[in-house]
């Protein structure tokens, strides 16, 4: 702490054996030994309270650092999640549209004359159509009840 040499005590002491003399000398000392030791107990304080404060403003500049990190996550996954819903909003419109028009599209022609109703041939692979899709074997990893869709 302090640069100071034996010789320079040594030098000290005697100094002050001659001015203080020798019946006061050992309470001098022990007076000046108590005061050294609370001044080595408030430097100590000081170094202790300066680092506190010191960890505590690195604690602070985290927390904001967390704090500005949460708040761009949060702002990332709220402008993902409105680009997810605006994008099922344009495919559900979409499929509005298409539902819309497609009974429009899929309109029954008939060639033959109005009067005149289907053979009997006609129904014959109808039946058989949906018999057959009945029987198709369900495909390989696909869910119960999607596969309809």
């Amino acid at each position: 702490m302090f640069d100071i040499a034996f010789s320079e005590i040594v030098v000290i002491a005697v100094v002050a054996l001659i001015v203080i003399g020798p019946e006061r000398l050992p309470r001098v000392a022990r007076t000046l030994g108590h005061m050294f030791g609370r001044f080595q107990r408030y430097v100590n304080q000081v170094k202790a309270d300066i680092s506190r404060e010191m960890e505590l403003d690195e604690l602070r500049r985290l927390k904001t650092e967390v704090q500005s990190a949460a708040r761009e996550l949060e702002s990332s996954v709220s402008n993902a999640a409105r680009e997810a819903e605006s994008g099922l909003r344009r495919v559900e419109a979409d499929l509005n549209e298409s539902a819309v028009k497609a009974p429009q599209d899929s309109e029954p022609r008939t060639d033959a004359d109005p009067g005149r109703a289907p053979t009997e041939p006609a129904l014959e692979t109808k039946q058989e159509q949906s018999a057959a899709a009945s029987e198709e074997a369900p495909r390989q990893g696909a869910l119960p009840g999607f596969d309809r869709i």
